[in-house]
């Protein structure tokens, strides 16, 4: 079967190899539409980083080493099931929650599997991906989406890390959520809180990601720190009480700061992001404000309600997607795309 696979740095390739075998308790998917992902362009233009195995080390979980089939964002149709498999049918449309956890840590064992000590991803670590014909999967980690149009449901997975993210921040109808940074996170994050019933308010720089985010409808108001002076305008719109909610949906300190500053007393401060030097926390207002900050990664049980969102029209995700490709192409007309043109591309999609 076709499929593409990552070698290490600046090398990705579109080649033949062997179907995967179906085993007991698996399915067989058909992949439709794949998303390229902030990791896979990291992996593409940096190398390989955990838990993405090296040529000389393998994955603890897949065991497998470079190279390895590509995309852990995508949507599919059940091929076959394995034996002991039921709640799903032959010609389903389903999504895949893309982990490879250990079961056995305190993380796993406590249900909180997004935490587990050896984590891996079907589309990085090994295990197959989304950007092959055919891939196998344990039947725990795939959903049925109905008739949910397979293009959008390739954004089922970040749109759940955007669930997961509200569900640990406690946002509830009527709050106020700040979004710091309107990446495709944050723009999901804004769209789920707003989907909830809050109201949101987008930070953000870039003159294309503000419009996308208005676009997107994933924004009831767009700052941009530069000109605005974000938690002065929060406090205005808010009688002076701040934001319910901040989330650091950028990992640069300026965007850390004015989320701390400018949630009210008691709120939440999220952080999404993930941080390329420590950054530092402003502790004293912190506990001066009783401030709750949070950390949130990945998802673990998100992905059902990440699903009645979209099937309930609480969230669209139409607007997302910038472009569809095909395999052949998604080096030039996806990771350098979404390299040179990172401002207005939200997500890109591939089929084989």
């Amino acid at each position: 079967m076709r499929a593409v696979r990552y070698h290490g740095r600046g090398d990705v390739r579109l080649e033949e190899i062997p179907e995967p075998s179906l085993r007991p308790g698996a399915v067989r998917i058909a992949p439709a539409w794949t998303g390229i992902c902030g990791t896979d362009l990291h992996l593409f233009q940096d190398g390989p980083l955990p838990p993405s195995p090296t040529a000389e080390r393998p994955h603890p979980l897949s065991g497998e080493t470079l190279p390895v089939v590509l995309g852990h964002e995508f949507s599919g149709v059940v091929l076959e099931l394995g034996e002991g498999v039921e709640g799903l049918s032959v010609g389903e449309g389903v999504v895949v929650e893309p982990l490879l956890v250990c079961g056995a840590c305190p993380s796993c064992r406590d249900g909180r599997y997004n935490g587990c000590d050896s984590m891996g991803f079907v589309g990085i670590s090994g295990g197959g991906g989304g950007l092959a014909e055919q891939v196998v999967v344990d039947r725990r980690w795939v959903h049925p989406v109905g008739d949910l149009p397979l293009d959008e449901a390739a954004l089922i997975e970040p749109l759940a890390v955007a669930v997961h993210a509200v569900r640990r921040a406690g946002v509830r109808a009527g709050d106020v959520v700040l979004v710091g940074g309107a990446g495709p996170i944050g723009l999901l994050v804004a769209a789920v809180a707003r989907g909830l019933g809050a109201t949101t308010v987008v930070s953000e720089v870039s003159a294309a990601r503000k419009e996308t985010a208005l676009r997107t409808g994933a924004a009831d108001v767009v700052l941009d720190p530069t000109q605005d002076d974000v938690p002065a305008r929060v406090a205005t719109m808010t009688d002076g009480r701040g934001a319910d909610v901040a989330f650091v949906c950028a990992g640069v300190q300026p965007v850390l700061d004015a989320m701390v500053e400018a949630v009210r007393a008691r709120g939440v401060v999220q952080v999404v992001a993930e941080f390329g030097a420590r950054p530092a926390v402003d502790l004293s207002r912190v506990v001066l404000r009783e401030l709750d900050v949070r950390g949130a990664i990945g998802y673990a049980g998100d992905h059902p309600t990440a699903i009645a969102l979209v099937r309930d029209g609480k969230v669209d995700l139409r607007p997302f997607i910038s472009a569809r490709i095909e395999a052949a192409d998604v080096v030039e007309q996806g990771y350098r795309v979404l390299v040179e043109q990172r401002d207005t591309v939200v997500k890109v999609l591939v089929r084989l």
